[in-house]
């Protein structure tokens, strides 16, 4: 059994070896780290305290994605409920569908007995405010929500460095069935509707027992256009190891072109068990827990050079 999680899902993931080793699912496990961290005030990149897109409001995304038969849920610009993850996860398990979004999703969300709240924490608020005050007039600001070309702010206001963030769990359970999943606020000030990869399965996760599964964090339109999750299992799939199917997905990542390129990192699991973590950031890390280990363990991720780019054509 193992656990492995992107550095943030340090408050989850000793539980969710604790559900493992108490026999849950890979499944389980990851749900359950997965809503520590998302209900971490701290975190400014999941959950309850996550950094609110333009206009001032929290919007969640989330996916899980079952090794055994690969069915999945997710959900997108959910507003008012703590824990997209387990919404995604009634996705999977109840509806025909596999993704959900806005409105629809919240409606679904009520009706299976989730509880509304205020994701805006004072602190998010406060730097919302201030990041963008330093580049609007005052009544630019009051006037936000009637702005006609309020795309226009988005790269004004946006920061390269929180353009990332996002909590990804991979567990492997006694069985040796494979669970992946992903949860985000995502990018800080984004244009509202704004969904990046933690949602879209093939792009922010992917699992699948006979291969192995990724997830992935950073920049989330890097990984949808290049099916950054999907692409790692596929690599696996056709006999590379785990150190070259992650190399792999990362040269497709700087094979990209365009004005907006930044971080991007993933972890990934082999169908036995074998972990590994890749990024285009030096001194990037991950954790991880093992079946027999009382404290979780950081490792570096490979670190494979990308290019970088904000605002230039490429």
């Amino acid at each position: 059994m193992i656990v492995v999680a992107s550095a943030n899902g340090i408050v989850g993931i000793k539980e969710s070896m604790r559900v493992l080793k108490a026999g849950g699912s890979a499944v389980d496990a990851v749900e359950a780290g997965i809503r520590l961290v998302e209900a971490n005030p701290d975190d400014h990149s999941v959950g309850y305290g996550g950094y609110p897109n333009l206009l001032g409001q929290v919007e969640l995304d989330a996916s899980i994605m079952d090794g055994r038969d690969l069915a999945a849920g997710a959900v997108g610009a959910v507003h008012g409920y703590k824990h997209p993850i387990s919404v995604a996860r009634k996705v999977m398990d109840n509806l025909p569908h596999v993704f959900l979004v806005g409105r629809g999703a919240e409606r679904f969300a009520a009706e299976m007995g989730f509880e509304r709240c205020n994701l805006l924490t004072e602190e998010a608020r406060r730097v919302w405010e201030g990041r963008l005050r330093a580049d609007m007039s005052e009544e630019a600001f009051n006037r936000l929500t009637e702005q006609p070309d309020l795309w226009k702010w988005v790269e004004i206001a946006t920061d390269p460095e929180r353009a990332k963030g996002t909590v990804n769990f991979i567990a492997r359970d006694a069985r040796g069935d494979i669970c992946g999943g992903v949860s985000t606020s995502g990018w800080a000030w984004k244009y509202p509707g704004r969904l990046g990869d933690s949602p879209v399965v093939g792009a922010g996760v992917y699992a699948d027992n006979r291969y192995g599964a990724a997830a992935c964090t950073g920049m989330g339109e890097m990984a949808i256009r290049a099916g950054t999750a999907r692409s790692v299992v596929i690599y696996l799939k056709t006999g590379l190891s785990l150190a070259e199917a992650g190399r792999q997905a990362m040269i497709d990542l700087n094979d990209l072109g365009g004005r907006y390129l930044s971080r991007m990192s993933f972890i990934a699991v082999d169908r036995d068990g074998r972990h590994a973590g890749f990024s285009n950031a030096v001194g990037s890390t991950y954790i991880y827990m093992a079946d027999g280990m009382d404290e979780p363990e950081e490792a570096q991720r490979t670190y494979v050079r990308t290019k970088e780019q904000w605002g230039r054509n490429g």
